[in-house]
């Protein structure tokens, strides 16, 4: 019996030392934070988020992991839901800064969740860059926060020059979700950019973010014989308003934003934007080069064409990591979250899956929209590009 004793007492021993050797060998990591919508009126925009970064995160942690000076780190990524609202994207910015103590964090996405958010990242000096909050007020006065994509008061111009193009237009009606700095912004970026150039503003009609009917708004519309309709609204408004749109007889152009470009548009519109234009990113159909791989490797895994949002945050994570190869990792979490953000706004260029990229000092990039007319398949067919 004491020879058993012995032999179990030795066994464990040994089993303690392997496990303190695979301990000691375990694989540093880099924790980064989602804040994004996962539930709430957009939910798609938070599904596109994640799955972007579940791709980056197996493409990187595959080969090993991000070579850092020499040394390889395995990346974590942390998804938090904001349900597309201010106060809960604040809340989650806390969250990931104090309680899972990211490095950086992806998102928030759209502007009216960016912008309250951002002030948060930026006081507590960690990096932020959003995919997709195209409202200057996100990163302006801001060290700690950047974006990925082009800003509205380049989108409003270049979409109201292509209009005026294609619609042979003098007449525009416009309707926006008051309640969304975003849409607010636009709209109002896009009127008066109308009103300068090309000629008259004949509706402008705002909505809430919970309206349902917009009857009263789109009667306005299709009683005051405008050329076409103006909507920079996100894809879950636009569904309703343009399939009510053809309910009371609209026949016209409308012309979209940005936040058009979801895979549930053309449902949630029964088809009514079929044939339809809106402004964005990045054109799916017809892309090459490294655009065309992650596209085939999104929708091989998850069964759909990526969105803007997914395309947009994939070229976010990978700046983020570029900015972290470039500064290096001291495991100090204060000093290397300020190294990080000094590396990010050092980046001079960067070629992502939505195009060549320079950076202003504000931490905005420089890089072209395109505009996609939306097929009877349900595509976003690339039309044209348009430069800054």
């Amino acid at each position: 019996m004491k020879k058993l004793k012995k032999f179990l007492a030795l066994g464990l021993i040994a089993s303690v030392a392997v496990g303190g050797a695979f301990a000691a060998k375990k694989q540093k990591t880099i924790k980064i934070g989602f804040n994004i919508p996962l539930t709430g009126d957009s939910p798609k925009v938070g599904e596109g988020a994640k799955y972007a970064g579940e791709i980056v995160k197996s493409e990187v942690n595959a080969a090993g992991g991000l070579d850092v000076k020499g040394t390889k780190y395995l990346l974590e990524f942390v998804y938090v839901d904001n349900e597309l609202k201010a106060d809960s994207a604040i809340n989650a910015a806390n969250k990931l800064i104090d309680i899972d103590k990211v490095l950086a964090s992806i998102g928030p996405e759209g502007s009216g969740r960016a912008i309250p958010a951002g002030e948060v990242y930026n006081d507590s000096k960690v990096p932020m860059i959003t995919p997709w909050a195209t409202n200057p007020a996100a990163t302006a006065g801001r060290p700690y926060c950047f974006r990925a994509c082009f800003l509205d008061p380049f989108q409003a111009p270049v979409a109201a020059k292509f209009a005026s193009e294609q619609f042979s237009a003098k007449t525009v009606a416009i309707i926006y979700n008051l309640e969304d700095d975003y849409s607010k912004t636009l709209a109002e970026l896009f009127k008066g950019e109308w009103e300068s150039k090309y000629g008259k503003v004949v509706v402008f009609e705002s909505f809430g973010q919970k309206d349902q009917d917009f009857s009263v708004q789109l009667t306005k519309v299709v009683n005051s014989g405008a050329d076409f309709l103006y909507l920079p609204c996100y894809y879950n408004h636009v569904g309703l308003i343009t399939s009510q749109a053809k309910d009371l007889g609209w026949s016209k152009p409308v012309m979209g934003s940005d936040s058009w470009g979801s895979a549930d548009l053309v449902k949630l519109s029964k088809g009514a934007v079929v044939g339809d234009y809106f402004t964005t990113h990045y054109a799916a159909k017809g892309a090459t080069g490294k655009t065309k791989e992650f596209i085939e490797k999104y929708q091989k895994t998850y069964g759909y064409v990526p969105d803007d949002v997914a395309a947009l945050t994939y070229d976010a994570i990978y700046i983020v990591l570029q900015a972290i190869q470039e500064a290096g990792l001291t495991g100090n979490l204060k000093k290397d979250r300020t190294n990080v953000m000094k590396a990010m706004g050092n980046i001079k260029s960067f070629a992502g899956v939505t195009g060549n990229m320079k950076f202003t000092p504000d931490g905005d990039p420089i890089k072209d929209a395109v505009v996609v007319k939306v097929t009877p398949e349900g595509e976003f067919e690339f039309v044209k590009a348009l430069q800054p």
